[in-house]
């Protein structure tokens, strides 16, 4: 099975194709500014999708990760924060990025009978809201409804969608106080992806399988 993960120069989706590729998997990885073996992708551009999809030639695609994604409101202030410019930014990334994504390797999914995994957030469910981080809490939820509507869509031709939520982690995004390692999250994040069908499709789950309130 081949595996395609945008996203995958730094954080989880590093991560997560080093894991596929150490358990022996064909796995590649995307990034807007490549380096070494990473495929180029900026997920704001349509052309750019298109290009990837080029390149991989028909490749059968059997897992697509949509990755890829940004925090750009952290510290913003009610009062005088969230600019226009920040909300283009976040949405272009966290939510058309991921349509533009899937839209371009369909051909690739239904080669390979294949399946896609969203990383949104349990801060993009609308039961919890505390408050704060505006942009980055409305795009996960407007992926989470995306991803949820291509479950249902995809159904029928045997793709499976999955949108999950990767855990608090150490990473650069989640910071140094982050509840766990990548190293959990991408082995309990590995577990749902395998286990995902189209009975189970338009889930909503943590990493460790907990379902997540819409």
């Amino acid at each position: 099975m081949t595996i395609l993960i945008t996203g995958a120069s730094r954080g989880i989706g590093a991560a997560l194709l080093d894991h596929y590729r150490h358990a022996g998997q064909a796995a590649f990885g995307t990034a807007r500014r490549p380096a070494g073996e990473l495929l180029p992708l900026d997920v704001t551009s349509a052309e750019s999708a298109q290009a990837l999809a080029r390149r991989l030639n028909g490749l059968p695609i059997g897992l697509l990760i949509c990755n890829a994604g940004i925090y750009p409101d952290k510290g913003q202030s009610l009062e005088a924060g969230y600019g226009p410019a920040l909300w283009a930014q976040g949405f272009a990334t966290n939510v058309t990025g991921v349509f533009l994504s899937i839209q371009a390797l369909l051909p690739n999914l239904r080669a390979g009978r294949g399946k896609i995994a969203i990383l949104s957030s349990a801060m993009g469910s609308d039961q919890r809201a505390p408050g704060g981080s505006y942009i980055y809490r409305a795009s996960k939820a407007a992926v989470l409804n995306l991803g949820r509507n291509l479950a249902t869509d995809l159904a029928p031709e045997g793709i499976a969608v999955g949108i999950y939520h990767p855990g608090w982690v150490k990473t650069e995004m989640g910071g140094p106080d982050a509840e766990i390692s990548t190293a959990q999250s991408v082995a309990g994040l590995s577990a749902r992806f395998a286990a995902l069908t189209v009975a189970t499709t338009g889930c909503f789950e943590s990493y460790d399988g907990t379902a997540i309130p819409f």
